[in-house]
């Protein structure tokens, strides 16, 4: 189910994205493991908004509990990295990217646990709020709004545990969830280019 996040709006529209990545390169790196992630926009609660999954606990999985984007490892059998994109979501919380727009992709991205995997994001628009049907992989999805994560408020230090070791480390708290790591990144990489080209 489909839950949102009530916190203030902002500034941010879909012209807005479409400005900041139409016609830009994507930052590639190479690493011999790939995987792609979605940033779904979609308008929710009149609110331009992120979706957002946290993943089931599960032993073995480095990211076990985790605040996500929908995504994971490339396959043998995917064209490129946007169907991998398109594939694992539609796989994790069932919605197809096919009827959604591509905005455009944004850098390369490598997470603090592996830096032999390289995760390309890519930005979909999708016109209405759709319906999720939640894998196992996945325990929450939900809908936040973007905005917000360009207000310094809503970051906080948060201790996580590390390779057995306590950190830390900078993080966003959307109530009982904390977003942090790669996740964090990439939002913090996607806000600051809507806000670059706008003066934000």
């Amino acid at each position: 189910m489909l839950r949102p996040v009530n916190i203030t709006s902002g500034p941010f529209d879909l012209a807005r994205v479409r400005a900041a990545l139409q016609g830009r390169a994507v930052g590639a790196l190479e690493r011999p493991r790939r995987a792609a992630v979605a940033v779904v926009l979609s308008e929710f609660e009149n609110e331009l908004s992120v979706l957002l999954v946290r993943r089931s606990e599960r032993e073995g999985d480095p990211w076990s509990g985790h605040m996500a984007l929908p995504g994971g490892l490339a396959q043998s059998s995917d064209a490129d990295l946007v169907q991998t994109a398109r594939r694992e979501t539609l796989e994790e919380v069932g919605i197809d990217l096919l009827r959604a727009e591509l905005l455009g992709g944004l850098d390369d991205i490598t997470p603090m646990r592996s830096s032999e995997l390289a995760v390309r994001p890519f930005v979909f628009w999708l016109n209405e709020a759709a319906p999720v049907e939640l894998s196992r992989e996945i325990a929450e999805a939900l809908w936040v709004p973007l905005a917000p994560f360009a207000e310094p408020a809503l970051r906080r230090s948060h201790e996580v545990e590390l390779h057995g070791t306590r950190l830390s480390v900078p993080a966003y708290v959307l109530g009982q969830r904390v977003v942090w790591g790669m996740t964090l990144r990439l939002l913090d990489d996607f806000v600051d280019r809507l806000k670059a080209g706008h003066g934000l």
